[in-house]
C-alpha cells in the first residue's frame, strides 16, 4: 500500500524549535514525528512512501536516508522554490500513485492510533473518491456532513465563514478534519487549475460531483502537534 506524507510545513506555530530544523524532526520521547508515523505506516502494512519537504528540507531527506528508509521504498517530493499546501503539494505527486489503488494522506505533525487499515477497508466499501477521518471534538472549523455521510460544506465558527457545496435540505452534522485520509487516484483528475491550494479547498470544489464521506474515529486518541504543550500531551499518551 502506499501513502502521502504532508512534511513541507513551516512549524510556525513550534517556534522556537523549528527554527533550526524542520516540524518533521521534531521529536516525542527522542523519536521524530517522521519516524514515529514511518513505523506506524510500516506496521499497517504501507511499505511505498513519499514524502514533501520544504523547510529544512535537506534535513528530513538525510535522516530518512540514515535509517535506510526504514527498510521501505521512500521517495521525496522537494517543495523548497515554492510551498504548494497540501491539495498542490498532493497534485505534484500524481506520478508516484501509478498503481490505479486507493492511498493514505496523512500529516506528519498528527498522533493518533487511529487503525488505519479500518480506515483504508472503511474506504473501499465506500464507492468514494475520498474518506475523511474525523472526529467530534472541539474545533474552530468543521467539516459539514448529510445523514447519508456526503460532505456538503465546511464552517469556520471563528470568522463566520461557511462554504455550502452540496445542496442538502436536511440538518448537517459537524465534523473536525483529523489531516487522515483516504483517496482514490481519480482524486488527480479533478485538480485545482492553480499551483498552490488547500486539500480543504480540493475537496469542498469537487464535492458536488462526487462523494466524499467521513470515517468517524472520536473513540481514538488524537493529537494534534502543533503547539509545543501538545508534545508534551504526545509524550505522557506514549509513556501509559
Amino acid at each position: 500500500m502506499k501513502a502521502f506524507i504532508l512534511a513541507a510545513g513551516l512549524g510556525t506555530r513550534l517556534k522556537t524549535i523549528t527554527d533550526s530544523k524542520p516540524k518533521a524532526l521534531v521529536e516525542i520521547n527522542g523519536i521524530p514525528l517522521i519516524e514515529h508515523l514511518l513505523l506506524k505506516l510500516i506496521n499497517h502494512g504501507f511499505n511505498s512512501v513519499i514524502v514533501n519537504v520544504h523547510h529544512y528540507s535537506s534535513q528530513v531527506i538525510d535522516f530518512i536516508k540514515s535509517k535506510k528508509s526504514f527498510g521501505i521504498e521512500i521517495e521525496f517530493s522537494d517543495e523548497t522554490g515554492l510551498l504548494l499546501d497540501t491539495g498542490g503539494g498532493l497534485k505534484k505527486v500524481k506520478w508516484f500513485f501509478n498503481d490505479n489503488k486507493p492511498f493514505l494522506i496523512h500529516n506528519v505533525d498528527i498522533f493518533s492510533n487511529i487503525d488505519l487499515n479500518e480506515l483504508y477497508n472503511y474506504h473501499a466499501k465506500n464507492n468514494s473518491i475520498a474518506t475523511l477521518a474525523v472526529q467530534k471534538r472541539n474545533s474552530s472549523r468543521y467539516f459539514l456532513f448529510d445523514k447519508e455521510k456526503n460532505l456538503c460544506g465546511w464552517i469556520n465558527e471563528k470568522t463566520g465563514e461557511i462554504k455550502i457545496t452540496r445542496k442538502s435540505s436536511e440538518e448537517l452534522f459537524r465534523f473536525a478534519f483529523s489531516g487522515i485520509q483516504i483517496a482514490e487516484p481519480l482524486i488527480f483528475d479533478n485538480m485545482l487549475s492553480n499551483d498552490v491550494f488547500s486539500l480543504v479547498d480540493l475537496y469542498l470544489s469537487i464535492a458536488s460531483k462526487h462523494r466524499i464521506t467521513y470515517f468517524d474515529h472520536s473513540n481514538s486518541i488524537f493529537v494534534d502537534l502543533g503547539k509545543k504543550e501538545k508534545l508534551i500531551e504526545a509524550e505522557k499518551l506514549i509513556g501509559k
